[in-house]
């Protein structure tokens, strides 16, 4: 059950951090165009993506503290970087982006990586 409940944590965190990264994209469109001055200040103040972000990263903090006391160190820290994949793949198929055969490749390589320290990890006692 233990093993369940990180996982399910895991993939809690995950959502957390794509929702933020997702935040990230969206406020940084509708804030458009940068220019350091206050009229740009004040878009990036009033943007309510930034409330998403900025409440996103204070989510998957706690998620992640909560974590690391009942996972290993390794797959925790490399399971915490999932969002690479599902940020490409959202960009990918809600964005309209493109995904190169080597950009598919590589998130292949995330998945296989953190499947193989997961699947090799010792019991945390």
């Amino acid at each position: 059950m233990k093993r369940l409940a990180i996982g399910l944590g895991f993939l809690l965190l995950v959502s957390v951090d794509t929702v933020v990264q997702f935040g990230f994209k969206m406020a940084g469109e509708r804030t458009l165009p940068v220019t350091l001055d206050l009229p740009w200040i004040e878009r990036v103040v009033n943007e309510p993506w930034i409330l998403v972000v900025l409440g996103g990263y204070c989510t998957a903090f706690l998620i992640y503290m909560t974590l690391l006391k009942h996972a290993p160190v390794g797959p925790a820290f490399a399971a915490s970087h999932m969002e690479i994949v599902t940020v490409t793949l959202i960009s990918v198929y809600w964005l309209g982006e493109t995904m190169s055969m080597l950009q598919a490749a590589g998130c292949c390589a995330i998945v296989a990586g953190v499947v193989v320290l997961a699947a090799t990890e010792k019991p945390h006692e």
